[in-house]
């Protein structure tokens, strides 16, 4: 039979019981309440499945207590997704403060992955360091939003294309004069490299340009006028 959200509350209510609480089901709109002396109120939704549904219902029943569980089946199949986004959900639910339980039904398991906490916004300097940095380098506004699986025209992108504009008009250059010409102050670093594989090494410090990087001249031709 196909696993029901009530499977995940025996194994729950015996988790919580065996902690001191005092546990039952459906109290308002709650999956499970449980009490303990004085103590604020645990609260746990629970779904087979991470999805944003129990999110939603997680971040409601914040309005009534601080502790807030999500609980997640991970038999069988539904290992999938935790195993590939546990990170993931781990970081979401941190970032909340909403804790996190995963239910091995089969074997009564409840494992506690995550406990309620402050929540957490915590941010990268070097990731808003390159945020910043890219959006200053990059010409125009080549990149439509949402266009995933597409090259995005990144501002690296559009310096490897002016290098290669640049080999294409005058053929093979040293190094230090392509940098000059081009105005790309990484331009040594973009061609020794060759991440696109635009380039060809004609001897020590010079380059030309490959037959991908003639290419890449047609194929960007418009973003070529623009820079």
């Amino acid at each position: 039979m196909p696993l029901a959200e009530t499977d995940l509350y025996p194994p729950i209510k015996a988790f919580l019981e065996g902690q001191g609480y005092a546990v039952k089901g459906e109290i308002g709109r709650c999956d499970v309440v449980a009490l303990r002396g004085d103590e604020a109120p645990v609260i746990v939704e629970m779904k087979i499945r991470f999805c944003l549904e129990l999110m939603f219902q997680a971040v409601e029943r914040l309005s009534v207590t601080d502790q807030v569980y999500v609980a997640i089946a991970i038999d069988d199949g539904r290992t999938t997704l935790w195993r590939r986004r546990s990170r993931d959900i781990l970081r979401l639910c941190r970032a909340l403060g909403i804790g996190l339980l995963t239910v091995h039904v089969g074997r009564a398991l409840v494992e506690p992955r995550l406990d309620p906490g402050p929540r957490q916004h915590r941010r990268n300097r070097q990731r808003r360091t390159r945020l910043l940095r890219e959006f200053a380098r990059r010409v125009g506004d080549p990149a439509v939003g949402g266009g995933a699986g597409r090259p995005v025209m990144t501002a690296y992108r559009q310096d490897a294309l002016r290098c290669a504009r640049l080999l294409g008009e005058h053929g093979p250059q040293r190094l230090r004069d392509l940098r000059a010409a081009a105005g790309v102050s990484r331009a040594p670093s973009i061609l020794q490299r060759d991440v696109y594989g635009w380039f060809e090494r004609v001897r020590r410090g010079v380059y030309a340009l490959a037959p991908a990087g003639r290419q890449a001249l047609e194929d960007y031709r418009e973003m070529l006028d623009a820079l």
